[in-house]
Order: structure tokens, then sequence, then C-alpha cells
């Protein structure tokens, strides 16, 4: 039997994040779709918008979808790029789209090929990031004093996604049967140079570093479209 050479590829791996109202989630797979991406998930969530005028027509709390998608660096920002044209998302409230770095990913068939073994790009070394993305779970009906202990320190607003979940310090029964606590995915992108102060006023206010209090969490941004100030 014939030993067969493998030939070895490093690749390097984006997560496609796309905010967008009720109901657009769908299309915006159907636009990746056109780039090579194969699915993606769509979860829901609540937009907080940080503005005097929609507060006061009570418009301030938007449902809205998360789409997630993995790709290759390569057809993640060609997607990126085919959204922010077909979405507009240079207009306001159109949506934010972003991608992030990915360490590993497994399960996404396209990148399969027989003859070669891939390996993810670990170490990209000094990259100019602007953006981040913070990440903060807390207990249901914590997740607006996230935000607004984030506003504090300028942040704009956030997504807020309900979730389920279940740790060491918040064991709870009924009826000798354990419960999972309702949880809030609070996701928040901000400018680079606002980071550490958001993360500061985020654990002072909520507590993060005491056992109990949630969870956060910071990571890079490489593209970002639909971004607005003031």
């Amino acid at each position: 039997m014939e030993n067969q050479k493998e030939l070895s590829e490093i690749i390097e791996c984006e997560l496609i994040c796309v905010i967008v109202n009720f109901g657009h989630g769908s299309k915006v797979i159907k636009i990746a779709k056109k780039v090579g991406i194969t699915g993606g998930t769509i979860f829901l969530g609540k937009g907080t918008a940080q503005s005097r005028i929609l507060k006061l027509l009570d418009l301030s709390d938007v449902r809205k979808e998360i789409v997630l998608m993995g790709a290759r660096k390569e057809k993640a920002f060609a997607a990126l790029e085919e959204l922010n044209k077909e979405l507009k998302l240079e207009k306001p409230n159109h949506g934010i789209a972003f991608s992030i770095p990915i360490k590993n990913i497994i399960g996404l068939h396209n990148l399969k090929n027989s003859n070669i073994v891939y390996k993810i790009k670990e170490n990209r070394g000094v990259e100019n990031i602007m953006y981040n993305v913070i990440f903060v779970i807390v207990d249901k009906g914590k997740a607006e004093d996230v935000v607004d202990a984030a506003t504090k320190a300028g942040a704009t607003g956030g997504t807020i996604i309900n979730a389920r979940g279940s740790g060491i310090h918040e064991t709870s029964t009924l009826f000798s049967m354990a419960i999972e606590p309702e949880k809030e995915v609070v996701m928040m992108l901000t400018k680079a140079t606002l980071t550490e102060a958001i993360v500061e006023s985020i654990k002072n206010e909520l507590k993060i570093d005491e056992p109990g209090n949630g969870i956060m969490f910071v990571q890079d941004v490489n593209k970002t479209y639909g971004l607005y100030e003031g």
C-alpha cells in the first residue's frame, strides 16, 4: 500500500457576527451564501439604543436577530463586504456586522479536502485593533444594569440575549429537581480605547469579580461595519 503524501495548509478562520432587526436574519445567511458560506445560526436578542428620542417614543428596546457564521478569513471578509453593500450598513439602523478571529473550528465541512491537513493559525502578530466586543453573562434582570454601567464609561448600547446557565454558585432546587437559572448575555461592540474603562465600570457596578455575580470577557474585532457615533 502506497503512502499518500499529505499537504499541510495553514488557515485563518473568522466568526462573523451580524446584528439586524427581527426578521432579517435569513436574508443575511442568503447573502453570505453568495460568497460560499454554507450556513449560519440565528438567535434572538434585544437591542438597547441609547437615544433620548427613541426612549421618548418608547422605541429604545428593539427585537434583534443575531447571526453567527464561521468561515475562512478571506470568505468571511468577502461576506462582510457583500453584507455591507446589500444591507446598506453605512446607513443608521440598518444593522451591525463584524468578525472576530477563531482559534479553532470543527464541523465546517466546506474546509475539508482529503489530501490536506488543515492547521489553524494561532499567532497573527500585533495588529492595529480598533474595536473590541465585550460579552457579559449575568442573571436575568441584570442586563440593563450592565448596559447602564457601560454607558457611563462611553459605550453606546448593546444587544441582550436570553440564555440559561448553571454554575457552582447558582444551584437551586424545586421539589428536589435542579433548576438552571435564566441568564442574560450582553454583547457590546466598543472602541478599543474605551474598552478598559467600560470593563472597569461594569466590574465595579455589578461586582462581577465576586462569585456568582457573572462572567465577562473581551475579544478583539477584525472588521466592522455599521457602527455610528453621536
